[in-house]
């Protein structure tokens, strides 16, 4: 038995850089008046450059970011979640990549176990946003730092997906786009993939791959 252990934010749902546009309709701002890409830019980004080398913390760089875009819409957002769901709307659906779907669905009718392992899934998206979702219900295991308090690439992390399992951590292919997160899941003895968000396909290929599928 082997699992495949996702991330959600830019690994099952498209990152909010890639979907500005959507945001900006979603919010009434003029076209192009969000400008920062994160890993599509990162040299315009210093902000994203901060939290890559460890200097802020991942929810530290959306705090910041939710700040300056409830200023823009003259919104009096407070958590990431006002954010998300206002730029998001009620149908989150066109956001989830169709690699992912395509990637799940394939490892579910191989008989392959199914974990998402995130630091904020509830607290970026909200709490009603599962619900939403149709394909969760496949998951065996949702792993939700906004609950357990415990952020990868803290060990007890990977250990609870592992726990919940029931499986050995070789058995697990782990999927993030955090660099640090990965390094975290290969101290903890799982096979891992780098997402890169700029090739989605490419990467749930080699997720497959290493599920020998």
């Amino acid at each position: 038995m082997k699992a495949l252990v996702l991330d959600f934010g830019g690994v099952i749902s498209r990152t909010l850089f890639e979907t500005h546009d959507l945001s900006e309709a979603a919010l009434g701002l003029p076209k192009g008046s969000l400008t920062w890409r994160g890993p599509f830019d990162p040299e315009s980004d210093a902000l994203w450059r901060s939290m890559q080398n460890d200097e802020i913390s991942e929810r530290d760089y959306w705090r910041i970011r939710t700040l300056e875009v409830a200023k823009l819409a003259g919104r009096n957002w407070q958590e990431m979640s006002d954010f998300v769901i206002a730029a998001r709307g009620s149908d989150p659906l066109p956001v989830i990549r169709p690699e992912a779907l395509a990637a799940i669905e394939t490892a579910r009718a191989q008989g392959c176990k199914l974990a998402i392992l995130s630091n904020e899934l509830d607290l970026f998206y909200g709490a009603a946003f599962r619900e939403k979702l149709p394909f969760l219900k496949d998951f065996d295991a949702i792993v939700d730092a906004t609950h357990t308090g415990i952020l990868k690439p803290d060990p007890r992390a990977y250990q609870a997906v592992t726990d919940q399992l029931k499986l050995q951590a070789q058995s697990c292919v782990f999927v993030d786009d955090q660099m640090r997160n990965i390094r975290g899941a290969q101290k903890a003895g799982m096979q891992t993939v780098h997402f890169d968000v700029r090739n989605p396909s490419e990467s749930y290929q080699s997720a497959l791959a290493l599920l020998d599928l």
